[in-house]
């Protein structure tokens, strides 16, 4: 039956973005690489110009020029249109990878959502209230419990809280008392002591300095005055 039908041929998977874009850039390639080509070509016919004076020759120089030109600018057009059918394509891949992105994000927020019903089912509001309630019913107990063990014996209730209070303070009067009783002599401040009642010395009398009763004159530089009598003898 192959033989009179011919097999079937098997089909080539159609060409994804990347390889549109990937031949593309291949050809781009190409495309710059001639313009380079005939870059270099005219800067050699304008250097030959220059050099060339005004003539035939001058103007086959001109009229080659002037072809590779207009291939330049031919080869600049296809460039521009594979610059824009790759800037297309990239809008398109750029597209399609948004949706692949939305699409897992879907799919990754089904599951949570699957997954958070279950176990909504395991858990209740109404026994995490039941729970809360009994865990304020335990704390209470508790606390009564502690209260209770912490309760002092033979303590009477009926306890004027004036009348401790004037016992404390007569308490700390006594205290400060026995304290400052109990200081050593040595260990007490000092005191200044009164330099005129320790000397308890005599007013030193006016007009009177003791013996110096018979003092003899002076004269006026100091010396003892001779009397005159003396001198007449």
């Amino acid at each position: 039956m192959r033989r009179v039908f011919g097999a079937k041929k098997k089909q080539e998977p159609p060409p994804t973005i990347q390889d549109a874009t990937d031949r593309i850039n291949k050809r781009g390639d190409t495309v710059d690489e001639k313009i380079n080509k005939l870059d270099s070509e005219l800067a050699r016919y304008k250097e030959q110009i220059k050099k060339t004076r005004p003539g035939p020759a001058q103007e086959a120089l001109k009229a080659r020029a002037m072809r590779v030109l207009k291939q330049r600018r031919m080869y600049e057009g296809q460039r521009d249109m594979l610059y824009n059918q790759t800037y297309n394509l990239d809008q398109v891949s750029f597209a399609a990878e948004g949706l692949k992105d939305a699409q897992q994000t879907m799919t990754a927020l089904k599951t949570a959502n699957k997954e958070l019903k279950g176990m909504m089912k395991t858990v209740k509001i109404q026994d995490i209230d039941s729970m809360q309630d009994e865990m304020m019913e335990l704390m209470d107990v508790s606390t009564e419990i502690q209260e209770s063990l912490g309760r002092s014996y033979n303590v009477p209730d009926d306890i004027d809280e004036e009348e401790l209070m004037g016992e404390l303070d007569a308490l700390e009067a006594d205290m400060g008392a026995e304290s400052e009783s109990s200081v050593p002599s040595y260990l007490q401040p000092d005191k200044e002591p009164d330099l005129d009642a320790e000397l308890n010395l005599p007013a030193a009398p006016m007009g009177y300095v003791p013996g110096r009763q018979n003092v003899q004159a002076e004269d006026e530089l100091g010396l003892p005055s001779v009397p005159r009598a003396s001198l007449r003898g």
